[in-house]
């Protein structure tokens, strides 16, 4: 028997429909459009208002739209990755919180907390445990909603980050 390869068999991503604009932010902190544009590129980034709603919670809507996307049942999933930098809270991990809201029930699931760099991370140790032949069909999925920890009077971070996932 051949060794077994990992790969990535779908891709799917959301975002909330609030926007916060350049614009915005030119009222909230010193800068300006052309400013944040030059050196980062951003024009807008998608913000979470809905009351109550988390990482878990963008994170979810990634993940069934990923399951629907591939017609992928939830009980075919044995194992979750969630990396996100701003969990709901500290345990249980947003992976298994996720995983719940999703209906994804006899799978293991765990939480990578290593920023920007955390997605990759998370894609990296999946595949090595699918190559060991551990699990079969495993969800990767980053969630931040950064908006609950940006300082929106910092310009040098606030013009960053918003909330995704994918």
């Amino acid at each position: 028997m051949g060794k077994v390869r990992a790969a990535i068999t779908g891709v799917h991503g959301w975002v909330p429909e609030d926007v916060l604009t350049n614009a915005d932010l030119e009222k909230m902190v010193d800068t300006n459009d052309e400013w944040i544009r030059t050196r980062t590129g951003i024009q807008e980034r998608r913000i979470l208002k809905e009351p109550n709603t988390g990482s878990s919670d963008l994170g979810a809507r990634a993940v069934k739209g990923l399951l629907e996307k591939t017609g992928t049942s939830p009980d075919e999933v044995d194992f979750i990755i969630c990396s996100t930098a701003t969990p709901d809270m500290m345990f249980p991990d947003t992976a298994n919180i996720i995983a719940d809201k999703v209906g994804i029930k006899n799978a293991f699931a765990f939480e990578v907390n290593a920023a920007c760099s955390g997605f990759l991370t998370a894609l990296l140790t999946a595949a090595k445990y699918v190559e060991a032949g551990m699990y079969k069909k495993v969800v990767v999925v980053g969630a931040d909603k950064m908006s609950s920890i940006v300082d929106y009077t910092d310009r040098s971070t606030c013009i960053l980050f918003g909330d995704a996932s994918a």
